[in-house]
């Protein structure tokens, strides 16, 4: 399979679950799924929660504040599970979840991210090529203060969900349509948002 065979198939997957969650914000079952995902995401899954909160806030802008939420806290209670592995699962389940994540070896790397960003690399982890599920576990294995790691991670990943759900909700069905023409990009954008911010506050600082 060729690389642009491989990105097509990548692209088509997306769309299909861009469309199946647009058709599917409307029923009970969406915010639990949210909620799932965005929990899930933190600890395990590779998905990024922007698939499902960029179609629902879309679906029902109305709930937009809502969705942001949920995302929110269902995000950071992810991470706080990850920290409490880190904290008293480490040998038993935070280095084998390390392995399976392909990220061996990465505790020293984030040591080195901590040295410089000090207890405040759950916000930092914007800028890192250190995901959230790493900083989470690697945190609790430090044994740093569990109330500074649920303090930044609400900052960093509300500043993320409330500001892409914000902008959906305001420009409506005009992003809509350019989110479903440029569907990859549009999820690319979204994560990359906050990293983009806290690079400002950084260089100003």
């Amino acid at each position: 399979m060729t690389d642009s065979t491989a990105a097509g198939d990548d692209s088509r997957t997306l769309q299909r679950l861009y469309n199946w969650t647009l058709r599917s914000a409307g029923t009970r079952h969406a915010v639990w799924a949210l909620a799932g995902v965005c929990f899930l995401q933190s600890i395990v899954l590779p998905v990024p929660p922007d698939l499902l909160l960029i179609p629902m806030v879309l679906a029902r802008r109305a709930k937009a504040l809502l969705f942001a939420s949920i995302s929110t806290l269902s995000s950071t209670a992810g991470g706080l599970a990850g920290y409490a592995i880190g904290y008293f699962l480490y040998e038993a389940v935070g280095e084998p979840l390390l392995g399976l994540w392909g990220y061996e070896g990465k505790i020293e790397v984030f040591e080195a991210y901590r040295r410089e960003w000090g207890a405040w690399i759950v916000v930092a982890g914007a800028l890192t090529p250190l995901p959230y599920k790493l900083v989470a576990v690697a945190y609790g294995a430090a044994r740093l203060d569990v109330g500074l790691f649920i303090l930044a991670s609400l900052l960093s990943r509300g500043f993320r969900f409330y500001v892409e759900a914000a902008l959906l909700w305001y420009f409506g069905p005009p992003i809509r349509a350019l989110i479903e023409r440029h569907l990859s990009a549009a999820t690319v954008a979204g994560l990359v948002l906050v990293a983009g911010v806290f690079l400002l506050l950084r260089l100003i600082a």
